[in-house]
């Protein structure tokens, strides 16, 4: 007997003892319909009542891809090479049909189709186009020549050179 099937069975025997509905759910802090499940499962099936079952459906009445409709996405697939979305829109232009992405990829997939290969992306190349080779867009300025951070820290070590001097010499 497992952990849950043993704390089922102290909530059960507790709400004979008691015959008290609310003052068994109070102290084992379960709701009522739980214990009332339980209580019931045990009454009609004993022990083996109290085990887990499956929540799974016994039968799914209707299933929305038949083989019909499987065969034509992976027709599409075969003999057009295109992905989920195009597939999508040809079932609905062609067969009158709607199916979500995520339903034919799982058609997909179930069918084990490998993924369709993207071709490689072209990386956008900056040009550098001016009149005159090497020409720069302004001369004077120290930001466009990559020098400005250079000059920054000589200029902090200059004024921080002059603090110290200035503070020695008033000692």
């Amino acid at each position: 007997m497992n952990r849950e099937v043993k704390q089922r069975l102290t909530w059960v025997k507790l709400y004979e003892q008691t015959g008290d509905a609310g003052l068994t759910c109070r102290r084992c802090g379960i709701s009522r319909p739980t214990l009332r499940k339980w209580w019931q499962r045990y009454q009609a099936e004993g022990i083996n009542g109290l085990e887990s079952r499956s929540r799974r459906p016994k039968h799914i009445p209707y299933r929305k891809v038949t083989p019909e409709v499987e065969r034509w996405i992976l027709d599409l697939r075969h003999k057009r090479m295109i992905g989920s979305r195009r597939i999508q829109h040809e079932l609905q232009r062609l067969h009158r049909f709607h199916l979500s992405l995520e339903t034919i990829h799982k058609v997909l997939k179930r069918n084990q189709v490998a993924p369709l290969r993207r071709p490689p992306r072209r990386r956008h190349v900056k040009r550098y186009e001016r009149k005159v080779p090497g020409d720069r867009t302004s001369h004077g300025n120290p930001i466009s020549t990559g020098r400005w951070k250079e000059r920054k820290r000589q200029t902090f070590r200059n004024s921080t050179r002059l603090l110290t001097c200035h503070c020695l010499s008033t000692r």
